[in-house]
């Protein structure tokens, strides 16, 4: 295992002042791979995913969350009051210690507090800032607020998701908190340190969370621009058929199976006695197919709906057609190639015990992230960072206490 102070982002410190589930999903990896993240939280306005479920024996609680736990892994958290004068001084006292500072408030909400960008580059100059409004910092909605359902709604990606004649159904989850706002919030951080490590300057970043989810359409826009309109299309390739999800033996059990060649066409068909006659001439290449689909995903339907999952998979795959089981949350837990490759970790919990957490999804191959620690408890570090970190005595900090600034 690597000692902490020699992962990449070790000597980083950050001050977190991001909520909800883009904003810590996006410090998340910096604080698994070294940087000191400070998570600066509010007892009187607590973190929305803190009460939100699973939680864990079922038992709600503000330290008992799976989803806060899953998105904070490895940092710190401390308690301050931003609406008292001595909580901003504490904050800004932060601010000065650190190497970046992420928020992702309203625009003009870190301003009105007096820890906006300006503010921020006084006490510390190169700091590297990050903003994440949901449309940006300019523009006629720039005060709108949103998440990750209205962020998918609105970018298009939800318009995207469903069949043809029939409603939006969404991801089943909120997308753009989960992979490019975040990810994308992160690299644009990578790089401001990197530069500022070549030439000493600090950096403000902005991400719009509308724009980021835009590029997951990406081949959508190009089409569209090209008088090709983009809609909804189910589990349909515009290149191969049969391409789906098809029903199989038991209560909501699915194989996704994607035929992707001539010859992966005559062994899919050859795997059933339904499909047999069909592997004639008139279905020889795939604009043929294509041209067939809703009949192929009717009759594939069939031939499916009475098979094991997992062993059709593996039967197809035996005869060089991509197929795997839609799996389950217990399924994904259990995986074989997950565990081999040691993405679930246990960490132990103060309040909730034992806990499953996933590991990094990427490995360096000499200084490789790791989950340090379990995600903290609602403002657990607070004492030891105003303390430690900002250098406030004792008597200071109780009289800021005493005062419900901090806690």
């Amino acid at each position: 295992m690597v000692p902490d102070d020699m992962l990449p982002l070790a000597g980083i410190r950050v001050a977190d002042f991001t909520w909800v589930g883009a904003g810590p999903f996006m410090t998340k990896p910096l604080a698994d791979h070294g940087a000191e993240v400070i998570k600066v939280e509010s007892r009187s306005r607590t973190d929305v995913i803190r009460t939100m479920p699973p939680f864990r024996d079922g038992i709600a609680g503000v330290n008992r969350s799976g989803y806060f736990a899953n998105r904070n892994s490895s940092k710190r958290s401390m308690c301050v009051e931003l609406r008292t004068a001595v909580g901003r001084e504490v904050a800004l006292a932060l601010i000065a210690r650190s190497d970046v500072v992420v928020n992702n408030f309203t625009p003009g909400t870190m301003d009105r507090l007096g820890l906006g960008y300006e503010a921020a580059r006084r006490v510390r100059p190169n700091i590297i800032y990050l903003d994440m409004p949901m449309q940006g910092n300019i523009g006629p909605y720039r005060g709108h607020r949103g998440y990750g359902l209205s962020i998918g709604a609105l970018s298009g990606f939800y318009g995207l998701c469903g069949f043809p004649g029939q409603p939006p159904v969404g991801s089943g989850t909120n997308y753009p908190d989960h992979v490019p706002n975040p990810l994308h919030g992160a690299v644009a951080i990578l790089a401001a340190l990197y530069r500022r490590a070549q030439t000493g300057e600090g950096a403000r970043i902005e991400v719009a969370q509308i724009e980021s989810t835009v590029n997951v359409i990406g081949p959508a826009l190009v089409a569209q621009a090209a008088g090709q309109p983009a809609g909804r299309d189910g589990n349909r390739d515009s290149r191969w058929a049969p391409h789906g999800v098809y029903p199989c033996r038991g209560t909501d059990q699915w194989c996704a199976i994607a035929v992707r060649s001539d010859s992966e066409w005559r062994a899919a068909a050859g795997c059933f006695p339904l499909l047999e006659g069909l592997r004639d001439p008139g279905l020889a290449t795939a604009a043929e197919r294509l041209a067939r689909a809703d009949e192929l995903d009717t009759l594939m339907a069939q031939a499916t709906v009475g098979e094991n999952a997992r062993t059709l998979a593996e039967r197809l795959r035996s005869r060089g057609v991509a197929a795997f089981p839609v799996l389950d949350a217990s399924d994904v837990i259990a995986d074989e190639q997950l565990g081999a490759r040691g993405h679930w970790q246990w960490l132990d919990h103060p309040e909730m015990g034992p806990s499953l957490y996933d590991n990094p999804p990427y490995r360096l191959s000499v200084t490789p992230g790791r989950l340090r620690a379990a995600a903290p408890r609602l403002g657990e570090h607070t004492r030891e960072i105003c303390l430690d970190v900002l250098g406030m005595s004792s008597a200071d900090y109780e009289a800021a206490v005493a005062e419900g600034a901090v806690g």
